[in-house]
């Protein structure tokens, strides 16, 4: 009888893997993910390289990685690490431009938008006193943009601009889209292509971006899970496969 061999990761596993890294080495922080892949990519790293990594039912309650409760995070605690930069999130956004800035507010004159989305909601709190990273998973020019409309999360450039008080907490670790991972690390602080997701090339990302994105002489690939980071995705964590409704590649 033949054995079957090892079951291949799929794109949306890569994206999980690609998130979860997003909280690695951060220490005892909270996670806030937003959305069905981060949530996935944030209970896989609390399971293996991350297990001091707290995690909320997004009210008052610290949950394990299977939900239960496991202590009380009072209001006046949670905003104690939401403004000292104790708290990760990863957001989305409806646009993002080269320097990171993020709007999830409307499309167009924001005087009178074509399209009137969120709002601006916690987008400059959250930028400005703790990290956060961005999940995308629709890469598109429409999403990727040279300047976003309305600025709502704060980049780079803009934090600059602002000055100490803008810059003490913000950072930016990571943007993951379903084409692959995105950082700042150049010298204007710039969008750069950080690792492709299996199957898609140089040439697709830049064609999906917007903009000119700095590329690597060599761009690494996303790590691939190892089988028992596979079996906590697909057995433990997201059995019902609400990564696949996010990403369909």
């Amino acid at each position: 009888m033949n054995t079957p061999g090892p079951v291949a990761a799929t794109r949306a596993d890569h994206c999980v893997i690609a998130c979860a890294e997003a909280w690695r080495g951060d220490g005892e922080v909270l996670a806030s993910p937003m959305g069905a892949v981060p949530s996935v990519g944030a209970r896989l790293a609390r399971l293996t390289f991350a297990p001091e990594l707290l995690l909320t039912d997004g009210e008052a309650t610290i949950v394990g990685p299977d939900g239960e409760a496991e202590g009380w995070l009072p209001y006046r605690k949670h905003l104690t690490l939401v403004t000292g930069g104790r708290r990760h999130v990863m957001m989305g956004a409806s646009q993002i431009d080269r320097f990171g800035n993020q709007n999830i507010s409307c499309i167009g004159d924001w005087e009178q938008p074509a399209r009137q989305l969120l709002g601006v909601r916690g987008a400059p709190v959250n930028t400005l006193n703790n990290p956060v990273s961005y999940w995308i998973p629709r890469h598109s020019p429409r999403v990727f943009v040279e300047r976003v409309d309305m600025v709502c999360g704060v980049g780079y450039d803009r934090a600059e601009a602002a000055g100490p008080s803008a810059t003490r907490f913000h950072r930016i670790p990571r943007v993951v889209s379903d084409l692959g991972v995105f950082d700042f690390a150049t010298p204007d602080r710039s969008m750069r292509l950080a690792s492709l997701h299996q199957g898609v090339t140089v040439e697709m990302v830049q064609e999906a971006t917007g903009f000119p994105l700095t590329v690597p002489a060599d761009v690494p690939y996303t790590r691939d899970p190892t089988p028992a980071e596979l079996a906590l995705i697909r057995e433990v964590i997201d059995p019902a496969g609400t990564r696949n409704r996010e990403v369909r590649a």
